[in-house]
């Protein structure tokens, strides 16, 4: 009965069903990006996406759509430096993380100071969620499925033989950049509920779970986008339950059910 309570809130309602796709899409999106060593990149975009915020508060224009062009135009590049052969990509995606946090951090010190909006931004609340943001999740999360059922084959290549994809004619550039534009967008989102800080483990966590238990990438996939969902509806439950931190509560549940995979995938060895 407390859960059903729960959710017959107005908020609560647009966090889960908001919540719901966006860990599905960034699951999804996570196991093409760990398998490719791109994980970080995530990391990387949640700071950039902090950063456009905070510039877009001080300017007095809407955070998300201003964030949603920085973010993706900083995953273009991320991507363009991770497949140059004389960059190296992690010590790249940490300079721009680190200075996007950084130039967010003194912009906020310097105009409005450390407001609700730019806590919420930066550490998640279960209240930012609009009808809006509900809207955006659920054509992100039709964008993302199309893109795995129709172009599974395509995705498996280009993840684990992205050479050999090429010399068959494959667009591989073509895939790669469909997920850092979604990866993006799927961060500009999700950052509303889960904070600037702890969005990448929803794109991290699941994919690592997974890998744990199976060894087919269909499996790897259907594991991983079960597994994300699952926690962040407990999550939730806990923090609405708790009164505590909705994105904090989210990622202690993907990590206990991480660590538990870890140790169930011994045992079994």
């Amino acid at each position: 009965m407390n859960i059903l309570l729960m959710f017959s809130w107005p908020f609560m309602q647009r966090a889960l069903v908001a919540g719901v796709l966006v860990s599905l899409c960034a699951a999804l999106l996570g196991v093409p990006l760990v398998l490719k060593r791109y994980s970080m990149i995530g990391d990387g975009l949640s700071h950039v996406s902090f950063g456009a915020l905070a510039i877009a508060v001080a300017l007095g224009v809407t955070p998300l759509y201003f964030s949603i062009p920085v973010v993706i135009l900083a995953a273009f590049l991320l991507l363009r430096v991770a497949d140059h052969p004389r960059w190296n990509s992690d010590a790249a995606v940490a300079v721009m993380s680190a200075s996007a946090l950084a130039i967010g951090i003194l912009v906020i010190s310097r105009t409005t100071g450390m407001t609700t909006d730019v806590d919420s931004y930066m550490f998640g609340s279960v209240l930012a969620m609009s009808k809006a943001d509900v809207g955006l999740s659920v054509l992100l999360c039709a964008a993302v499925l199309a893109l795995f059922a129709l172009n599974y084959h395509r995705l498996f290549a280009v993840t684990f033989d992205e050479s050999f994809s090429r010399a068959t004619g494959l667009k591989a550039d073509r895939y790669n950049t469909l997920l850092a534009v979604l990866t993006a967008l799927t961060i500009v989102l999700g950052m509303r509920m889960m904070g600037a800080m702890l969005i990448s483990s929803l794109v991290i966590f699941p994919a690592l779970t997974a890998m744990r238990l199976f060894r087919s990438f269909r499996g790897v996939i259907l594991s991983a986008a079960v597994t994300s969902v699952a926690c962040f509806c407990v999550g939730l439950t806990a923090s609405f339950t708790l009164s505590t931190p909705v994105g904090a509560s989210v990622v202690c549940v993907d990590l206990a059910v991480f660590l538990a995979a870890c140790l169930f995938s011994a045992l079994r060895r």
